[in-house]
């Protein structure tokens, strides 16, 4: 039996990468699947058609999640294109590392706005349609850096720290309704963006690692489905790192 079969779940920033693995793999589970990037482009297409090969219903949606307004009206449409959502998986990410002597306020606040209103906004809005359904699974993608810190990463750590402080106050507030909410924290994972990285600094994280190596998509995906399926059904208020115990 498929863990997702049936479900409805709404991806955020899953054209590539991390999100990209949590689309497919929720899709082989039998899930359908809504996701969204910035814009309608050529991975977006691409994705959507690997999804549909699949075998489940999928729609790609071109969304700005960190506006309030664009992410209230996407969740009504997916709500109206497929009848539900079980599973909110906020994954919308970006990064603007600098030293802080050196950071701009404007790479302050598009980081925030980013990486953490748009939590804030998605949940906001799928949160009227769980609490109906008196049912739901929300999914936050934080970070290690969010737990340990990061030099020149002070702005993305503020935002994952957050993510976590919110996703513990998401699962007191709606527990009661059958609305779980958890956090994953990814560590050095091998991504197009990890991936352009020297190879010298990439033997470097390497080192710090206790697996001896950089993590996949598909094994932050695995732990995504996990969160989102009945077995995790007692699980909320959770923050589970998949980072080879470089931060244990």
């Amino acid at each position: 039996m498929k863990l997702l079969q049936g479900k409805v779940a709404l991806i955020t920033g899953a054209s590539r990468g991390i999100g990209k693995a949590i689309a497919v793999l929720y899709a082989q589970e039998g899930c359908n699947v809504a996701f969204t990037d910035i814009k309608r482009d050529e991975n977006m297409e691409l994705c959507e058609k690997e999804l549909i090969a699949l075998g489940v219903k999928a729609i790609g949606y071109a969304s700005n999640a960190a506006s309030f307004e664009d992410s209230a009206k996407l969740v009504e449409t997916v709500a109206a294109d497929f009848g539900r959502i079980d599973i909110l998986v906020n994954n919308a990410g970006i990064t603007r590392d600098n030293l802080l002597m050196r950071m701009t306020e404007k790479d302050w606040d598009l980081i925030m706005d980013v990486n953490l209103k748009s939590v804030f906004n998605l949940t906001h809005a799928c949160q009227k349609i769980m609490l109906k359904q008196r049912s739901g699974s929300i999914v936050n993608m934080s970070s290690v850096v969010g737990v340990s810190g990061n030099a020149g990463q002070s702005n993305y750590a503020a935002t994952k720290a957050g993510i976590i402080g919110f996703t513990k106050s998401i699962a007191q507030e709606l527990g009661s309704r059958n609305i779980r909410c958890n956090a994953v924290a990814p560590g050095f994972i091998i991504t197009d963006m990890t991936g352009q990285l020297p190879e010298d600094v990439r033997a470097a994280w390497e080192k710090k690692i206790p697996l001896r190596r950089g993590g996949s998509p598909e094994e932050v995906a695995k732990v995504c489905v996990f969160l989102g399926s009945d077995l995790s059904s007692y699980v909320s208020g959770q923050v589970i790192s998949v980072c080879g115990a470089m931060n244990c």
